[in-house]
């Protein structure tokens, strides 16, 4: 019988998004329930649950929002990606809402086929 696996403690990461172009290419719409990628060079897992601060544009006010890895760019990534996670935003209220305004600041850029950092 396996030994049950320790819960493991979210990790909180910030994400500041100043630029509509860097939204885009941060956002993952092609995720169910959306989500965002996220540099950073501390290691995760795919399913490691993380709290996300976001602030986007030029709005004050910071989003809270949880949700699980479901993307890993490492370090040295094929054509220079940069190293980071794609997060799932958690099936709650608190994800619907990251992914209603998120997708509300792109309106139209949602429709444009330049590269982002996941694809």
């Amino acid at each position: 019988m396996e030994a049950p696996k320790p819960a493991s403690r979210p990790g909180v990461l910030s994400l500041n998004i100043k630029e509509k172009a860097a939204l885009y290419a941060s956002y993952m719409p092609f995720v169910q329930g959306g989500g965002i990628f996220i540099p950073t060079s501390k290691p995760y897992r795919l399913a490691d649950e993380v709290f996300m601060l976001l602030s986007l544009l030029d709005d004050p006010a910071k989003i809270a929002v949880s949700g699980h890895v479901v993307w890993v760019t490492p370090q040295g990534a094929h054509n220079n990606h940069q190293q980071g996670i794609g997060v799932q935003f958690s099936n709650n209220e608190a994800g619907a809402q990251a992914r209603n305004k998120i997708e509300a600041l792109l309106g139209g850029y949602l429709q444009s086929s330049r590269t982002t950092h996941t694809m």
